[in-house]
């Protein structure tokens, strides 16, 4: 095992150690956007008990991959059970406006920060526009009902979910090298 060449790449965490994580985060994005897209006629119970779930579990999910800090991770998760809470459009719309605007300045912030440092700055990025879009544009169709409010969150999730799986997927293989090969 080689050691860093400076101090500032021995902080950022390894390839072969991140993918795992990011591709959990992946799939819970997936799940949710799958069951936005397949379910047809979804009831308000049923919005705020997948956007409830997808939040709770998105808190977890970002935290354990490292894009977002403990306390956002807490007001992500605190922003799904309020959606689970409240069992209502206007409740649940708001509860993932809130949760999806935390994670996404935190991740876009953190981006930023670690941009050409850490492997994930520019996902981050990405994910943050992607996740302050999605808050952003939940408010105007409330007044669409359950079935419009889901189709909004899970485009987002989807578009989440494909990018988180792109890098996980090229954290996997850029973790094969021979040297990392060698000791696993």
């Amino acid at each position: 095992m080689t050691l860093p060449a400076s101090s500032a790449t021995s902080s950022t965490p390894t390839a072969a150690g991140l993918w795992k994580p990011v591709l959990l985060r992946a799939g819970i994005a997936l799940v949710f956007g799958a069951v936005t897209v397949f379910w047809g006629s979804p009831s308000v119970y049923v919005l705020a008990w997948a956007t409830g779930l997808y939040l709770v579990a998105t808190a977890a999910g970002a935290f354990l991959a490292g894009s977002v800090p403990t306390a956002a991770a807490v007001i992500i998760g605190l922003s799904g059970v309020g959606a689970l809470i409240t069992q209502s459009d206007t409740g649940a719309a708001v509860s993932a406006l809130v949760g999806l605007m935390v994670l996404g300045v935190s991740e876009l912030v953190r981006g930023f920060r670690q941009r050409g440092r850490h492997v994930l700055a520019r996902d981050w990025m990405i994910s943050g526009v992607v996740g302050i879009g999605t808050a952003v544009a939940l408010p105007f169709f409330i007044g669409l009902g359950a079935h419009a409010l889901l189709g909004v969150a899970g485009g987002g999730a989807i578009i989440s979910g494909v990018l988180w799986v792109l890098s996980g997927l090229s954290l996997r293989h850029d973790g094969r090298t021979p040297s990392a090969e060698a000791v696993n």
